[in-house]
């Protein structure tokens, strides 16, 4: 008769088989688990913060108020010219226009011009018309002195001095700029530099 060991009988200590069952669990327990999708390990998920941004850019660019721009062509004096002041040409119009709070007031080299751009004289030489600047008035003296005052020997200059007081708004002096432009006949003063009031 021989001695029981330690090992139950039928078991693999004993030098007995293991049985499928046993063999199918040891299979299923030493298999690597597959984690679950949200416990990816090492790896981070962005797609929610990009959604975020993209919400947050179309909502900026559909709120964003489009400005549109009028472009002046314009002349500025230049710096760092020769350092000799040459004198204004007394043969040319020269005429510089001054914008105040009650109306546009015209000056050539040969003097003001007065009231309703009759001739050489003092006071504002376009009244305002109620609350706005009359650009049609604006338009016939600058006509005027244009092709009548010298016999016409002013057709040629393009050139005008606008000067506005501190009080006077910019849309303003849009106005009487666009005004100095042009008229249906064509071109007036379209070049102009800004003067500062003093």
């Amino acid at each position: 008769m021989s001695q029981a060991g330690p090992f139950p009988a039928g078991s693999a200590a004993a030098g007995n088989e293991l049985s499928p069952a046993q063999r199918s669990k040891i299979r299923r327990l030493s298999q690597q688990s597959e984690p679950s999708p949200g416990e990816d390990a090492g790896e981070l998920n962005i797609i929610p913060y990009l959604d975020i941004i993209t919400n947050i850019l179309v909502f900026v660019l559909a709120t964003v108020s489009v400005t549109f721009l009028t472009q002046l062509d314009t002349q500025p004096p230049s710096l760092g010219g020769s350092r000799v002041k040459q004198a204004p040409n007394p043969d040319a119009l020269n005429l510089s226009v001054l914008i105040t709070d009650k109306g546009v007031a015209f000056k050539t080299g040969f003097g003001s011009i007065s009231t309703g751009c009759e001739g050489a004289g003092a006071g504002i030489t376009v009244p305002m018309n109620g609350d706005a600047y009359d650009a049609d008035s604006i338009k016939r003296c600058a006509r005027k002195l244009k092709s009548e005052a010298g016999n016409g020997k002013f057709e040629d200059e393009t050139q005008v001095t606008v000067t506005a007081s501190r009080d006077i708004e910019y849309r303003h002096v849009i106005e009487v700029l666009d005004a100095l432009r042009g008229d249906q006949q064509g071109e007036l003063f379209p070049e102009f530099h800004l003067g500062v009031a003093k």
